[in-house]
C-alpha cells in the first residue's frame, strides 16, 4: 500500500496536468500546483522511505543509552551501598582497633611493670652485695686500722716502759738464754 500511494499521486499529477491543458486558462496555475504535489508527494516518498529508519535506529540508540544509564546508576547505587556500608562498619572498624590498642597497650603496660621490677630486683640485688663488699673491705681496713693502731699503742707502751737499765737486763738475759741454750 505504501508503494502505491507515490504511484497514485504521480498519476494523479498527470491527469491534472493534462485536464489544464484541454480547458487552457489557469494552466500555469495549475501547473504549479501539480508541481507542487508532485513535488511534495516525491519528498514525502524519500521521507516515508528514509525517516523510519533512521527514527528507528536514533530510538534504539536512545533506549540503548537509556539501558546503559541504568545499568551505570545501578553499579554507581550498589558502590554507593558498598560504601555507605563500609562507613557504617567504620564506626565499629575504629571501635575495634581503638579497643585492640588499648589492650596491646595494657600488655605492654604489664611486660614494662615486670621487666622494671626486674631490674630493680637485680639492681637491690647488685646493691646489696656491693654493700657487703664494700662492708667487708670496711671491716678489713677498720681491722688493720685497729691492729696499726695496737702496735703503735703496744710500741708506745713498751718504748716508756723500756729504760736503758731494764733494757739492759732483757739483753743480758737473751745471752744468757742464748748461753744456756748453748750448752
Amino acid at each position: 500500500m505504501k508503494r502505491l500511494l507515490p504511484a497514485a499521486i504521480l498519476v494523479l499529477g498527470c491527469a491534472a496536468a493534462l485536464r489544464a491543458d484541454v480547458k487552457g486558462g489557469d494552466a500555469d496555475l495549475t501547473l504549479d500546483w501539480i508541481n507542487f504535489a508532485i513535488l511534495v508527494a516525491v519528498g514525502g516518498y524519500f521521507l516515508a522511505k528514509s525517516l523510519p529508519p533512521f527514527f528507528r535506529s536514533r530510538s534504539s540508540g536512545i533506549q540503548k543509552g537509556i539501558l546503559e544509564a541504568q545499568q551505570i546508576k545501578r553499579e554507581a547505587e550498589a558502590r554507593a551501598s558498598q560504601v555507605e556500608a563500609k562507613l557504617a562498619a567504620l564506626g565499629a572498624e575504629i571501635e575495634k582497633l581503638r579497643s585492640e590498642a588499648h589492650a596491646e597497650m595494657e600488655k605492654e603496660g604489664a611486660r614494662i611493670r615486670q621487666e622494671t621490677e626486674r631490674h630493680i630486683q637485680k639492681l637491690g640485688e647488685q646493691a646489696e652485695r656491693e654493700i657487703e663488699t664494700a662492708g667487708k673491705l670496711a671491716r678489713r681496713q677498720l681491722q688493720a686500722y685497729a691492729a696499726k693502731l695496737s702496735l703503735d699503742l703496744a710500741e708506745e707502751r713498751v718504748r716508756e716502759k723500756l729504760t736503758p737499765p731494764v733494757e739492759n737486763g732483757l739483753i743480758e738475759d737473751f745471752v744468757s738464754d742464748l748461753e744456756a741454750s748453748r750448752n
